[in-house]
C-alpha cells in the first residue's frame, strides 16, 4: 500500500510493481495534484547534498528509461544546468561543490563567460561564468506523474483517486493496513509519501516528525524564441525550457512561510537553516492563521478529516513574487523581457530542519514506511526515491548509504546540518 499519488509515491508503486509486488496507491485528490505537478520540472545532479548525489543520479536515468517507454508526456531531456554567476566570487563559491562532483564522476565543471554566452544566446551578457553540468535533465511537471501513473496502471497498480486514508490499521503493534474514507484496505506494508501533510498524519499516530511548509511561485511564458534549451538560475531568476515552447520561471531562493503551530513546536530544531537563509525566507499569517495555529486534534478511523476537508493544497500565487519574477527576466534574461506569462500557480514544499527527506521504517510503527520532506526537489528526485523505498518495503540490500535519510536524525541528538537547500 502507498499512500500519496505524488511523483514519489508513484515512483514507489512503479518500483514494486516492476518487482512483481501487487501495489494500490491511495490518493485523497488527484494524482500529482499538489507539488509534483507545480515544480520547475528540473531533473538535476549538480548541486545536491552529496548523500542525495548517487540517488540523484539513478533518479537522472530512470526518468530516462520512463520517458523512453512512456512518451512524450514525459518530456524528459538532457540539456544541462546552469548555476550563473556575476562575479569571480560567486563563480569561486559555485566552485567549491566541484569537488562531490568529482567523487562521482560527473560531467560538471565551471565556465567562463564566453563559453555561458556560446549557451545562453541571448542579448548580451550579465554573466561571468557558470557551473555546468551538460549531463543533468528537465521533464514536464504538469503531465509526467500522471503519465507514469497512467503506465502502472496497465500494469495492474491499483490507484484510488479522491480516496483519503484517514490512519493506520494496527494488528499486535505492526502495520495491518489502512482505513481509508471508503473502509479498511488490508496491507503488511504501507509508504507514507505524504509530502506536505506528512506531520499532520504522523502526529495522529503518536509520531513526532519536525517538518514545515513553504509556499513556492512558479509562472510559464507563452511559447519564445528557443535561446537556451536547459535549466538555468543566477541572481534570484530561474527558467527552463519547456515542451509547449516556453519557458518555465521562478524568483529563485524566495519562499514563503504561513506560520503555524508547527512553527513554534519545531522552531529550534530549523535554527540552522534559519541562520543560512533567513533573508529569502518570508514570514506570513494569511486568512485562516487561527486555523493553523490551533490545528484539528486527534482523530479515528470513522472520522472526517483534514485530508478530505481539503483534497488539493492549492495556494494562490504570490504577486510580489511574481512581479519579481517579471523584474528579473528584465534585468538579466532580455529574451524573456516582454514575453507574457500565460499562467502562474503556488505549491507548498515539505522542508525538514536539515533540507534532505527522510526515507527509513518508522520503528514505533513496524511496518510503516515514510519517504518525505524532498525540500523542494522531489520532482526530479523521485524515481531514485521510489526504488529505494521500494528495496527497503522488499527487504532488499540498501545500493546506497542511506543514513543520511534516517528517521532517528531527529531525536537522537544529531545536528542538523542543512544540504544545499531549496
Amino acid at each position: 500500500m502507498v499512500i500519496g499519488g505524488g511523483v514519489i509515491g508513484i515512483s514507489t508503486a512503479l518500483f514494486l510493481n516492476e518487482a512483481g509486488v501487487s501495489v494500490m496507491v491511495c490518493e485523497k485528490g488527484r494524482v500529482a495534484c499538489e507539488q509534483s505537478s507545480r515544480n520547475w520540472g528540473w531533473v538535476r545532479a549538480q548541486g545536491r547534498d552529496a548523500g542525495e548525489l548517487p540517488i540523484a543520479i539513478d533518479s537522472l536515468n530512470s526518468w530516462e528509461r520512463i520517458s523512453a517507454e512512456i512518451g512524450p508526456d514525459v518530456g524528459f531531456e538532457r540539456h544541462g544546468t546552469l548555476y550563473l554567476a556575476r562575479s569571480e566570487g560567486e563563480l569561486a563559491q559555485l566552485g567549491e561543490w566541484l569537488d562531490v562532483a568529482k567523487q562521482h564522476q560527473l560531467d560538471t565543471r565551471l565556465i567562463n563567460r564566453a563559453e555561458v554566452d556560446a549557451l545562453i544566446k541571448d542579448q548580451g551578457s550579465h554573466w561571468h561564468g557558470a557551473l555546468y553540468t551538460p549531463s543533468d535533465g528537465r521533464a514536464e511537471a504538469f503531465t509526467a506523474v500522471p503519465a507514469v501513473a497512467r503506465h502502472i496502471q496497465k500494469k495492474g497498480v491499483l490507484i484510488r483517486e479522491n480516496c483519503a486514508v484517514r490512519t493506520i490499521d494496527q494488528e499486535a503493534g505492526k502495520v495491518a493496513g489502512v482505513v481509508t474514507e471508503a473502509g479498511k484496505v488490508k496491507a503488511p506494508s504501507v509508504v507514507f509519501a505524504g509530502g506536505a501533510w506528512s506531520t499532520m498524519f504522523l502526529r495522529n499516530l503518536g509520531v513526532r516528525l519536525p517538518q514545515l511548509t513553504v509556499r513556492a511561485t512558479v509562472a510559464r511564458t507563452e511559447p519564445s524564441d528557443n535561446f537556451f534549451s536547459g535549466n538555468a538560475a543566477g541572481a534570484g531568476i530561474a527558467f527552463r525550457r519547456r515542451q509547449d515552447g516556453g519557458y518555465t520561471i521562478a524568483p529563485g531562493g524566495i519562499n514563503e512561510h504561513y506560520l503555524s503551530l508547527d512553527s513554534f513546536r519545531y522552531f529550534f530544531e530549523y535554527q540552522n537553516v534559519l541562520r543560512e537563509s533567513a533573508r529569502n525566507l518570508k514570514l506570513r499569517f494569511g486568512a485562516d492563521v487561527i486555523t493553523r495555529l490551533l490545528p484539528k486534534p486527534k482523530w479515528h478511523g470513522d472520522s472526517i478529516t483534514p485530508f478530505e476537508e481539503t483534497r488539493n493544497l492549492s495556494p494562490d500565487p504570490a504577486p510580489d513574487g511574481v512581479n519579481r519574477m517579471r523584474a528579473g527576466l528584465r534585468k538579466y534574461v532580455p529574451s524573456l523581457a516582454d514575453v507574457p506569462f500565460a499562467e502562474s500557480w503556488a505549491g507548498m514544499i515539505d522542508v525538514t530542519p536539515d533540507v534532505v527527506p527522510v526515507m527509513d521504517e518508522i520503528d514505533s510503527v513496524p511496518g510503516l514506511y515514510l519517504a518525505t520532506g524532498f525540500s523542494g526537489h522531489g520532482f526530479g528526485f523521485g524515481p531514485g526515491a521510489g526504488k529505494v523505498m521500494a528495496n527497503m518495503v522488499l527487504g532488499n540490500k540498501a545500493e546506497y548509504d542511506l543514513s543520511r535519510f534516517r528517521f532517528s536524525r531527529f531525536s537522537d541528538g544529531s545536528s542538523m546540518q542543512p544540504g544545499p537547500g531549496l
